[in-house]
């Protein structure tokens, strides 16, 4: 069944429609397996390898076997079935899943928003419902540390970018692992083949993938979801295939008693060998990070009915050839599969990679987009690679930098095994924060009984602790990196956010009065010229500093004066009909108006197509319906107001910009001054500027230079 553009763009994609068909919830149940389950359905190439890499020995009795099965078999279901398909999948923004769907339902419900130009009117969008009214003891008391400690907001939004870098990092790993994994089986059959080779070709199939990403993955996507299913079909078979021909006993590893005689038994080893057990769910937080794009019923559906068996029946059935054949650990998925289907299964394989790397690539360019509307990350170039979906994105700057990455990893590390713990570590922190989110969603949101909340927070917390641990006790093996690329991430996105939130307190601070502006007129000379001047700032209320900079140097301006502040708001998304918050500045006489231009967090401004005769018409609109004596006097006076409006468009529109430059105060630290004059300054020369931002025509813009003390 064919799903038109405006369901999926509109319907699916923001949940507006509570009822969907059976059909449709299978369609898009089997769309999902090629865009978010990549990851987690390529898992079994690298798991066992990882996790008897260390000193963890095999022995007679397959205790060690049947003890690592029983982890991933309870691992997968109590993290990845019941965390997060049963709970956290529940926790959506208006539709939309991920690190930000949870902070930005934190901010709204707690009143948390770090944004600054954050407005009571923000409040009666569509998508800004904060559910009832009714408090619980606990949530109330949450929200009133919060507003008494401000510096814990702040620590809030470290916490949250820290989860995002270690998605970010994830990225990195993801087509790393996924592809040297699939290309290293040609080994097998290939025994001569040099490693160095089998690293050539992992390296040229990695700038395959992100030489294809500026098509979009729209291009392609037909082919995804039958690759996926084929790819867990064979996976699964063979699964099955394995247990009844070498050790149908590997059932009985299902209980949860083998676990304890795998930790009794290995002891230390066995703990540290946890950190290659975890990669099994790897991929959990792309399917909560995706659930925009899809709906929570249809990822529940494919993944409790699907995914979720063909990959534990994959599991069982390595483990059931392992415990046959202890000599060949490092290489067990691969000769775990049949003589007569490997080629196929070894093809499958690498399109699974490849499907798996799109997933996080795609992944990241969304979070990056979601970090630049909420002030922390530098201006980047985005490109809508699709007309239909809603949300298909690409970032050049960010896919380069990404694949120059990847191949740095590859070529410097070439083992999997060590590429493995770096993967568990940025895994095991994700999880982490997500848990401690949905600790504060399920209190402040849900309004949940505080046992409730504890339950959750001890039941799933506890068990991801044990592997953070035992990821942590791997750092200098690899886990380094995961922490190297957060630290940058997170420094680069902290240092931008804390600058512009500088900068943006300066203006308020340093507003001047559009009365004293005018009545300054005659004695500079001040003149009004025909036409529409287009005044960009970031303020919500008030007149920028940038504006009677402007003024006093050039004391002439347009006749009809806009101030346009374009901001985001901690919402996914916002409909055009609520796009445009139109204001006067000052008397009628005046002529000046301010228009916030809105945006949600998941929103990516596409070209400002036609934004002149936009904003105009909302203008013309305002004063149409603006309240006020409806006598024939009045009438007459608005019906005068609107012809100058449309009389200035006429006479040409300039856009007028403050190209500002933030400098540290002398009394500044010493740190403050590296990270405002050196790194600050560095990201704000070399990202895109405000006006290719913006879309501004060259030959009507007017740039106003100032310098921020901040």
């Amino acid at each position: 069944m064919n799903q038109s553009p405006t369901l999926i763009e509109q319907g699916i994609s923001s949940q507006k429609l509570k009822t969907v068909s059976c059909a449709n919830v299978l369609t898009l149940a089997y769309q999902s397996l090629g865009v978010i389950y990549g990851d987690l359905s390529t898992s079994p190439l690298y798991v066992y390898k990882t996790t008897f890499s260390g000193k963890l020995s095999l022995h007679e009795d397959d205790e060690e076997i049947f003890g690592v099965f029983s982890f991933i078999f309870w691992t997968f279901t109590l993290i990845a079935l019941f965390k997060y398909v049963f709970i956290v999948l529940s926790a959506d923004d208006n539709g939309e899943g991920g690190t930000f769907a949870l902070y930005s339902l934190l901010c709204r419900y707690a009143k948390l928003s770090v944004l600054p130009n954050h407005q009571e009117m923000d409040e009666k969008l569509s998508t800004y419902a904060t559910g009832s009214p009714g408090e619980t003891r606990q949530s109330a008391a949450v929200k009133s540390f919060f507003e008494k400690h401000p510096k814990c907001q702040k620590c809030l939004l470290i916490f949250v970018l820290l989860g995002t870098c270690m998605a970010i990092g994830d990225s990195v790993l993801t087509p790393t692992i996924s592809v040297l994994s699939a290309v290293s089986g040609v080994k097998l059959k290939i025994p001569q083949l040099h490693e160095k080779y089998v690293v050539i070709i992992s390296c040229i199939i990695l700038v395959a993938i992100f030489s294809v990403q500026r098509y979009g993955t729209h291009r392609v996507a037909f082919v995804f979801a039958p690759i996926s299913t084929a790819w867990l079909l064979s996976i699964s078979s063979i699964g099955v295939y394995n247990t009844i021909k070498w050790n149908p006993r590997i059932v009985s590893a299902l209980s949860p008693v083998y676990m304890y005689k795998f930790l009794r038994s290995t002891g230390v080893e066995g703990w540290v060998s946890l950190g290659g057990v975890v990669l099994s769910i790897t991929g959990v937080e792309t399917m909560f990070a995706d659930l925009g794009h899809f709906s929570s019923l249809s990822i529940k559906v494919a993944f409790s009915f699907f995914v979720y068996p063909c990959l534990i029946l994959a599991y069982m059935g390595e483990a059931a050839f392992l415990s046959k054949h202890h000599e060949d650990i490092q290489r067990s998925f691969y000769k775990a599969i049949p003589e007569l289907v490997f080629w196929p299964v070894f093809i499958i394989a690498t399109f699974a990679a490849v499907i798996g790397s799109q997933a996080v690539i795609s992944a990241t360019f969304s979070i990056i987009s979601q970090c630049c509307a909420l002030d922390c990350f530098p201006r980047v170039k985005i490109i809508h690679t699709s007309n239909k979906i809603h949300g298909q994105i690409y970032i050049p700057e960010v896919n380069w930098m990404l694949m120059c990455l990847c191949l740095a990893v590859t070529v410097g590390l070439r083992n999997t095994n060590m590429i493995g713990h770096a993967y568990g570590l940025a895994v095991t922190s994700v999880m982490l924060v997500t848990t401690c989110l949905m600790t504060l969603v399920m209190t402040i949101v849900w309004k949940q009984k505080a046992i409730t909340v504890l339950a959750f927070l001890l039941c799933f917390g506890s068990i991801e602790l044990l592997y953070f641990s035992s990821c942590v006790y791997k750092i200098p093996e690899g886990g380094w990196i995961p922490i190297l690329l957060s630290l940058t991430f997170m420094a680069v996105m902290y240092i931008w956010n804390y600058g512009t939130t500088k900068k943006h307190e300066f203006d308020v601070e340093n507003k001047v009065s559009i009365d004293r502006i005018i009545a300054l007129g005659p004695s500079i000379g001040m003149v009004r010229v025909p036409g529409i001047g287009l005044v960009y700032t970031n303020l919500v209320t008030g007149v920028p500093a940038v504006f009677g900079h402007f003024v006093t140097n050039l004391p002439a301006f347009h006749r009809i004066l806009v101030f346009v502040c374009v901001k985001s708001v901690q919402v996914p998304y916002i409909g055009e009909e609520e796009r445009f918050v139109i204001s006067r500045v000052g008397p009628k006489e005046y002529g000046m108006f301010r228009s916030v231009v809105r945006y949600g967090y998941r929103d990516v401004p596409r070209e400002m197509y036609d934004f002149e005769s936009r904003l105009v018409s909302a203008v013309v609109k305002f004063v149409e319906t603006e309240p006020g004596n409806e006598e024939g006097s009045a009438l007459r006076r608005r019906k005068e107001e609107i012809l100058e409006i449309k009389k200035a468009k006429e006479a040409g529109v300039a856009y007028i910009l403050g190209q500002s430059y933030a400098k540290a105060k002398q009394s500044s630290s010493v740190l403050k001054k590296l990270a405002v004059n050196v790194v600050f300054a560095f990201m704000s020369t070399n990202c895109r500027g405000t006006d290719v931002v913006l879309n501004v025509p060259h030959t009507s813009l007017l740039e106003v230079g100032m310098v921020y003390y901040v």
